[in-house]
């Protein structure tokens, strides 16, 4: 399909992070858009603030009589909304329009650009904001589809251009394999999605597939088994961060490329693993000729990414953070950054786990990762798309945490404020990916009221 001959798109799912940003992509390159979610949020206020019509009932009746034609129209769709679920996505199914997955359009929006896709079970969102921040810093034509609000821009869409495009290659339901790169990136590949892959060898399969893709180069972690230009700490990496360490609360480090070196680059971004997603985005702007002092520069403006170790109160009586972390690693992570920047306090932990099947297959890994907080507050399981499984509840899994640690709890969502206040503890962490991101709002203005 010519996208420069379609005049209308439909989103079905609008709301979700990756279909909202290629939704106003297409909004602010002249296309006639609307879509559909099941929940109003504020990305939908968002798009529809933009100009953008989003209905939230699944019924063919509201929507606006241009999409319900065939011609120069395309509907497209996210892996998360199935068929026979969804009146409208049958509707379209069943009637001959063009329709596609929301992997299959970021494919065709990009196929014409130079184009850096960059995968991982963790830090694709994070390695993606960076670099398309240090390319529209460095005044590359680039335009980046982002998997979370960058603070820079208050977007999921950082537009800059056609020459580049920076793109989040999902692998759920295999998605990226739908993508042209001509950069590939693998930041991990850590075990997830099994309710898909069924295996981590399989998922593992499914990465080296992707990154097979790539036309021109491949950039992977140090030790991951993709053959790539690779990068690390202190790993004899082809982009090595080297002599890392801490001053008034940033990370300073050195940087060894093939064919350069840079003395005392800094970020102010917390956990190593913010390192590691600096020197990948890093990588692949220096590739392209983006010197490394324009580099440093950029990341000096760096603000980060909505839930992503993001500070929502900061004073003298409490620290209040919100993170997107819903896998072990990311937790492992989290609870890294913290001890790091507090080292002295004690760290509450609250925690809504995401998806049944994520929960049953990582629950030792969940169990260990959250056991090592202070104290550990667990919220009842987030469906999102799925139906409940037996015996896997938040109460199975306090129980396994009480076995190394004591100071663990079950609680309910309208318990939080009155839980953090009682508690005493100073430093608190909002974890995980359903719906505890909706509440962080409420959440620091009733603690604001009562510190009052």
């Amino acid at each position: 399909m010519n996208l420069n001959k379609l005049h209308k798109v439909y989103f079905i799912g609008a709301g979700g992070i990756g279909m909202s940003a290629i939704a106003l992509y297409m909004l602010k390159t002249g296309k006639a858009v609307a879509g559909y979610d099941r929940t109003p949020s504020p990305i939908t206020q968002s798009l529809s603030d933009s100009g953008m019509y989003i209905q939230f009932t699944d019924d063919l009746k509201l929507i606006p009589r241009q999409f319900l034609e065939k011609e120069k129209n395309l509907i497209v769709y996210t892996p998360a909304v199935k068929k026979s679920e969804n009146t409208i996505l049958d509707y379209f199914l069943s009637n001959g329009f063009a329709v596609v997955k929301r992997a299959k359009l970021l494919g065709m929006i990009t196929k014409n650009t130079s184009c850096f896709a960059i995968a991982g079970t963790h830090g694709k969102t994070t390695t993606s904001s960076i670099l398309g921040h240090i390319l529209k810093e460095s005044k590359v034509q680039a335009t980046s589809f982002l998997g979370g609000i960058a603070e820079n821009y208050h977007s999921n869409l950082i537009m800059g251009g056609n020459q580049y495009s920076v793109v989040e290659a999902d692998e759920f339901d295999r998605s990226f394999l739908q993508l042209q790169p001509d950069f590939a990136c693998v930041t991990s590949i850590d075990a997830d999605h099994l309710d898909i892959y069924k295996t981590p060898e399989e998922l593992e399969k499914a990465f080296k597939e992707f990154a097979s893709l790539s036309r021109k180069k491949i950039f992977v972690k140090k030790g991951i088994p993709i053959e790539g230009i690779t990068y690390g700490i202190d790993e004899q990496a082809d982009f090595d961060a080297q002599n890392l360490r801490i001053e008034n609360g940033a990370y300073l480090f050195d940087v060894k490329t093939p064919t350069d070196t840079y003395k005392d680059l800094k970020i102010h971004l917390p956990g190593q693993h913010n390192v590691l997603n600096t020197m990948a985005a890093l990588a692949m702007a220096n590739s392209i000729g983006v010197s490394l002092p324009n580099i440093a520069k950029a990341l000096l403006s760096y603000s980060g990414v909505q839930r992503r170790f993001s500070y929502r109160l900061h004073s003298k009586e409490l620290v209040l953070i919100d993170d997107y972390a819903h896998h072990p690693t990311e937790i492992n992570a989290v609870h890294q950054a913290v001890r790091e920047m507090y080292p002295n306090e004690k760290i509450l932990v609250i925690f809504q786990p995401h998806l049944y099947t994520r929960t049953r297959d990582f629950e030792s890994g969940f169990v260990q990762s959250l056991a090592k907080f202070d104290k550990i507050l667990v919220l009842p399981i987030y469906p999102a798309r799925e139906k409940p499984i037996p015996g896997v509840t938040s109460a199975v899994l306090i129980d396994k945490i009480q076995r190394i640690n004591l100071n663990a709890f079950q609680i309910n969502p309208n318990e939080i404020v009155s839980e953090i206040t009682k508690s005493g503890i100073r430093i608190v962490i909002l974890l995980g990916a359903g719906d505890i991101g909706e509440m962080v709002k409420d959440i620091k203005q009733e603690l604001q009221q009562i510190a009052v």
